[in-house]
């Protein structure tokens, strides 16, 4: 299991990526698609920016009126997917890292997240261990 994941993020995902910016720079030429691709890069860096630093205002707010962040921990774990992703070169790790940084998609995605976390918890496939 382990070594199929490790394949698509070492081999098949550059490799799709590489074949987008081939296709996008024969459409657009070289110099625009190396622009676009720095754009998106400080684009990306500066929504990652904003978005943590409300995240973080919204977890310091949470916490001092004593209560569970969880759905703020979880969007700060996706704007932290989606600025990394942002910062890779490649236009499909950009739609995804846009979509982890849009507050209105990032939403839906925690939504799927949390149904998909409750479906491993009440199978059985995820136990907690309490300890006191």
């Amino acid at each position: 299991m382990l070594f199929r994941i490790l394949l698509v993020l070492f081999i098949v995902v550059p490799a799709v990526e590489l074949w987008g910016l081939i296709a996008v720079g024969k459409v657009i030429g070289p110099w625009y698609t190396i622009a676009l691709v720095i754009l998106t890069g400080f684009v990306g860096a500066w929504l990652a920016k904003q978005q943590g630093l409300q995240v973080m205002r919204m977890l310091q707010l949470q916490l001092s009126r004593g209560q569970m962040p969880t759905e703020t921990l979880m969007d700060g774990a996706l704007v932290l997917s989606g600025g990394i992703m942002l910062l890779m070169p490649g236009f499909f790790s950009d739609v995804v890292g846009v979509i982890f940084l849009v507050p209105y998609t990032r939403m839906i995605i925690r939504h799927f997240i949390k149904r998909w976390l409750w479906s491993l918890i009440s199978s059985g496939r995820v136990h907690f261990f309490f300890r006191r």
